[in-house]
């Protein structure tokens, strides 16, 4: 929690929480009966007139839509506020399912990106499921719970198992119009599971590991006795068991939503969800040099030098010694654990055939804490391993209200479509931190088979208290000029004030505390779509995103920067789906630059950076060419360097791959009694800096996963009632790669080694 990826004072090594979302806009003609949210005809009620200059009913992301190779028709509603599916919306947008996630073997959030073009998952234990895309990384990719910010990555997100999940979108690049601060690589919106309408359908899911991970999840769902009244039900626990000695992530998980309808034109829905997570932590592996290492030097995971945390020496030429492969540098002691609950309430009235308003409230809360030695150099003098001690606590509660009104219109006989949100928040958290003693190395340990010992202080917190009040009114377009050509433009207007103060571990007023400071900061995006042939779409787009300039929101000090950095992107693309559905093909190519940037040159110290320029090329495809086969694949190419800045002009940002590669490809073998599925996918990953100073690379690295499962039907069960079973068997990592995975910037000579060969066995059941 001492690095960049907690951010520099007070708050670092943390993670997100859970969010409210509201179903997207289902706006109709007045000669539809329509659907609602779950494809369920509703009652016609209205009578017929000319809406031929009004939009068209979009398509939504109910579990009736036939779902496209890439998932295109479907609404990510973290992308935009008027209801575009992921197709019609002028961004790159991409949504991993429910369904991908139980096929792909997805377990956890960061597991999510395996598959995902240009994303990669920083992991890391002071900054739990963090992402870097886009060549940003961390606190600049912002992570939503159903479509709520609740604070900086690094600081509230945490790792979370997919079963509670409906969907995971990755919205790329700068968009504060929809998501507000720190939106620059772009966002990820998790998305809790929906109720459905018809009759109940029940799930159980188990699994376990040669790793000793093992995963439960029961799960509810459909329409009750009460006529209107649908519902959701999950609850999950994990035990996420790593390959590092003594790591392990325990995962409960609990959601419930209810859905009540009290007419066709007026909804109100609940929500509760409760997320707990405990276990020991990984904080990386130190690198040592050749020459300490000898025979036991590593090939093709690092390469180059790293520069001490603790003294500033040079450790050259670096690698990973194989002999601590499995080695944990942490106290025998060591604690990583959080708890939050969900509160969401709220309504969809649909006025008219026309007119829709939506409105939820929420409330979240959660204590969240870090107990460790966390920082491992190698002290070439000594060939020890020399560690600090660290702990941070966290309480946090954030309350909120969003309102969206959805119009649909005319505009000189041109089809238009209007959305506004006004939203308010308000968010506290508290920070307890180890603050005295400061002398570091506290301790040094053997590099093989260290004694793990314990934490050995009395812990002597500093605390800093952070208010954030945030009202932002925002405001979206679509005006379809002829059928083929809309214009879609946006922008949101926010006031925030900050209010600190906090008290030091032996009385003293921190610097600079307390003050407040208000930003009125405006971001908005424009673009074109252009369809010239039906499942055919091009599209351009600039827009526009902001941040704090030193640190994440709760971090600022007048001794920093009280500024905010701005971002930008130009971007174009071509999104294709074939008339059958069976193919869908996207392409994108965008320019992205930061200003004013802050870039951490140790734990505690930061300068400004100048600026980071990025630019890529992503490119995905997906085919169905028969029933039974599906194959897919995609590139991300990304160019990201800074510029304007007198130390590290012309480097590339930590964790960012100039390339990406993914594919896969499954058949199913359908005509047997028992129909068996069998696929795999392979993942390549360019070499990575693990610091800013570029000295140090993380080498490419090619991973393979194979997976195979059968369903059995019910009617060969013994269980009454029971639709079908599905039993499974997965191997991650075939080849046994050794590779470096992600850093911690913060920590500029320890890696995250990747996961070695493990083998899974799965069953699920459906009634």
């Amino acid at each position: 929690m001492t690095g960049p990826a907690g951010a520099q004072d007070l708050a670092q090594g943390q993670k997100p929480l859970e969010p409210v979302v509201v179903s997207p806009p289902k706006p109709q003609t007045a000669t539809s009966a329509g659907g609602d949210q779950h494809g369920v005809p509703k009652r016609a009620r209205r009578t017929a007139r000319n809406t031929s200059a009004k939009p068209a009913p979009l398509p939504t992301s109910s579990p009736a839509s036939v779902p496209t190779p890439l998932n295109s028709n479907v609404v990510a509603t973290s992308s935009n506020l008027l209801g575009l599916t992921v197709f019609q919306t002028p961004a790159t947008v991409e949504v991993v399912s429910q369904q991908t996630m139980r096929e792909q073997g997805y377990r956890t959030t960061p597991e999510t990106v395996a598959g995902a073009v240009g994303v990669l998952a920083v992991d890391v234990a002071g900054a739990p499921a963090g992402f870097s895309m886009r060549g940003f990384s961390l606190g600049e990719v912002t992570v939503l719970y159903n479509g709520i910010w609740i604070g900086p990555q690094s600081i509230t997100s945490r790792v979370l198992d997919t079963a509670n999940l409906e969907q995971v979108e990755f919205v790329k690049g700068p968009l504060s119009l929809m998501s507000g601060l720190a939106t620059i690589g772009g966002s990820v919106n998790y998305v809790s599971r929906q109720p459905t309408t018809g009759p109940i359908k029940n799930e159980l899911d188990t699994s376990i590991d040669t790793l000793g991970t093992y995963r439960t999840h029961f799960g509810s769902g459909g329409s009750t006795a009460v006529d209107g009244l649908d519902y959701r039900f999950d609850v999950s626990s994990s035990k996420i068991n790593s390959f590092i000695d003594g790591d392990y992530q325990q995962l409960n998980n609990i959601s419930g939503q209810v859905n009540y309808r009290l007419s066709d034109s007026f909804k109100v829905f609940g929500a509760v969800e409760y997320n707990q997570d405990y276990g020991h932590a990984y904080w990386g592996t130190p690198l040592t040099t050749t020459t300490f290492s000898g025979p036991f030097s590593t090939h093709g995971v690092v390469s180059g030098s790293a520069i001490s945390t603790f003294d500033g020496s040079v450790i050259a030429p670096v690698t990973v010694d194989s002999r601590t492969l499995r080695t944990n540098y942490n106290v025998a002691d060591n604690s990583i654990g959080s708890h939050g609950l969900w509160l969401r309430g709220g309504f969809e009235w649909e006025l008219n055939e026309d007119i829709t308003i939506k409105n939820q409230a929420y409330e979240f809360g959660a204590k969240r804490h870090w107990f460790d030695s966390e920082t491992y150099a190698f002290n070439t003098g000594t060939s020890m391993i020399d560690r600090d001690r660290f702990f941070v606590d966290h309480k946090q509660q954030v309350i909120g209200d969003n309102t969206d009104l959805i119009w649909n219109s005319s505009f000189f006989g041109m089809q238009n479509r209007f959305a506004t949100q006004l939203s308010v928040s308000r968010n506290e958290i508290q920070f307890a931190q180890e603050q005295n003693p400061d002398d570091f190395p506290f301790d040094s340990v053997t590099v093989v088979n260290p004694a793990p010992g314990l934490y050995g202080l009395s812990p002597q917190p500093g605390i800093r208290n952070s208010r954030l009040d945030d009202a932002a009114v925002t405001v979206e377009d679509q005006l379809k000029i002829t059928p083929m050509l809309a214009l879609i433009g946006g922008i949101r207007v926010e006031d925030m004030t900050l209010s600190r103060d906090g008290i030091n571990f032996d009385g003293t007023i921190p610097a600079g505390q307390p003050f407040t400071r208000s930003w009125q900061p405006v971001s908005y995006r424009a673009a074109v779509t252009f369809e010239p042939v039906k499942g055919l779409m091009f599209y351009g787009m600039y827009a526009t995103a902001y941040d704090p300039a030193a640190a994440g929101i709760f971090s600022v000090t007048p001794g920093t920067t009280l500024d905010l950095t701005s971002a930008r992107i130009y971007e174009t693309g071509v999104k294709a789906i074939s008339d059958d559905k069976r193919a869908e093909l996207t392409f994108s190519a965008y320019d992205i630059e930061r200003r004013n940037v802050y870039v951490a040159l140790t734990n505690a110290v930061a300068t400004e950076a100048g600026e980071v320029h990025t630019k890529g090329v992503e490119l995905a495809g997906a085919v169905r060419p028969i029933e039974n086969l599906k194959i897919w694949a995609n590139v991300a190419f990304t160019q990201a360097t800074y510029g304007d800045f007198d130390v590290w002009t012309g480097n590339t940002p930590s964790n960012v791959a100039p390339v990406i590669i993914n594919a896969g490809a499954s058949y199913r073998f359908d005509s047997w009694r028992w129909p068996v599925e069998v696929g795999g996918a392979v993942r390549h990953v360019g070499q990575r800096y693990l610091f800013e100073d570029n000295l140090t690379a993380m080498l490419p690295y090619t991973t393979a996963d194979l997976f195979a499962f059968v369903d059995i039907p019910g009617r060969d069960l013994q269980w009454q009632g029971l639709e079908k079973m599905r039993v499974g068997l997965r191997v991650r990592n075939v080849t046994n790669a050794v590779y470096a995975v992600a850093s911690d910037p913060g920590y500029q000579d320890q890696v995250y080694l990747g996961a070695p060969r493990t083998f899974e066995l799965s069953a699920s059941a459906k009634w």
